[in-house]
């Protein structure tokens, strides 16, 4: 697999975000939260992501950008996890709850703790679906 986060990986259609935000479920581990959904997408990889930084708590545009390149990077080299698990297409959006900026490696931990969390809920999830 190629730690590489392209086009057609990333989350950027208004229909599935809109869809994800009304339809989808959530996982949360401090300061991260992935709202995900089980869904078709037009792309042949197994997952579509994308990433998001409130206005709300960063006023400057230069603090989101850099706290979404972190999280983008911490996904791209960690995403192997959910690719290796899954076997349905998903999309989902991870976004960024702290009020303060969080060093790389502290965010690269919760950043692997948190794709395990979605990984255990989906197989959770799929098996009771089979009972």
């Amino acid at each position: 697999m190629k730690f590489t986060l392209g086009k057609q990986e990333r989350l950027k259609s208004r229909k599935l975000i809109k869809r994800l935000y009304e339809e989808g479920e959530s996982v949360k581990v401090f300061p991260l939260k992935m709202m995900y959904l089980q869904t078709k997408h037009d792309s042949n990889y197994p997952s579509r992501a994308g990433v998001s930084v409130p206005k709300r708590n960063f006023k400057l545009a230069v603090d989101r950008n850099k706290i979404k390149r972190l999280m983008r990077e911490t996904y791209r080299k960690n995403k192997y996890i959910v690719y290796d698990a899954i076997d349905k297409p998903y999309v989902y959006m991870i976004s960024y709850l702290a009020k303060d900026e969080w060093e790389y490696a502290s965010l690269e931990k919760k950043m692997i703790k948190l794709l395990q969390v979605f990984v255990d809920e989906i197989k959770t999830n799929q098996h009771e679906k089979t009972i």
